[in-house]
């Protein structure tokens, strides 16, 4: 039990990856605590906001009076060029970049003295896009990049590391076909695939891991695809 009585802070921990994350630090006897915009035991509120964010940093200093682990999950799509505009671009980043290092920031004379880690959940989309999706590639790819610049300033502290999902079904849906297939793995992947990572990478197993991302994407980022080829076509 390596993380029995560990203080962990993630944010976007109500459903999904968060959910996922904060379950299995729970399960391994971790005091977990989750700021979320919906309702949970530990904190609600936007990370969006400054003043939340102080908040929220003020009461897990006053609970507990140290941090172990940051994991800085929360993030959605704000969308891109058809529909995104000054006011939801810069919320986006407020709420994927601004906040992990706004937190990270609050915390830096919190962590502990020993093995304290950060993990960011970036995306795969920090280095591949879909049409209209500027907003959350943006984000991803800061948050990427802030990681390993945080891992100099904080080395010999805290270890800072990133996760790049990709698709990840946070219903556990069991896909069979085209979906499946597409991945080297062929399969669809999960939330708990993101959580052993997380897991890991904040456990001595890792100490000498630090301004790393580990994409998490069953092998779909290292496919390369090319009109009839491997069974696939371009429609035209």
């Amino acid at each position: 039990m390596e993380f029995e009585g560990k203080v962990v802070v993630i944010t976007g921990g109500v459903h999904g990856i968060g959910k996922a994350i904060a379950d299995e630090f729970s399960k391994e006897g971790a005091e977990v605590c989750i700021i979320d915009r919906e309702e949970n035991p530990y904190f609600t509120g936007d990370i969006g906001n400054r003043e939340t964010l102080e908040a929220f940093a003020k009461k897990v200093i006053n609970d507990y009076g140290r941090v172990d682990y940051l994991i800085n999950n929360a993030m959605f799509s704000m969308g891109g060029l058809n529909a995104c505009g000054y006011g939801a671009f810069d919320y986006a980043l407020r709420v994927g970049v601004v906040a992990p290092y706004y937190l990270t920031k609050l915390f830096n004379s919190y962590f502990a003295t020993e093995g304290g880690a950060i993990v960011n959940i970036s995306s795969s989309r920090d280095r591949m896009s879909q049409p209209n999706t500027e907003s959350y590639t943006a984000a991803k790819g800061a948050i990427s990049s802030l990681t390993h610049a945080l891992a100099i300033t904080l080395a010999g502290r805290v270890r800072v590391n990133s996760v790049s999902p990709g698709w990840i079904d946070t219903a556990y849906t069991v896909y069979d076909g085209a979906d499946a297939e597409q991945h080297p793995v062929k399969r669809v992947g999960h939330p708990m695939d993101i959580a052993n990572m997380v897991l890991f990478l904040c456990s001595q197993k890792a100490g000498f891991i630090t301004g790393e991302n580990i994409c998490i994407d069953g092998g779909m980022t290292r496919q390369m695809i090319y009109h009839d080829d491997n069974g696939w076509f371009l429609d035209e």
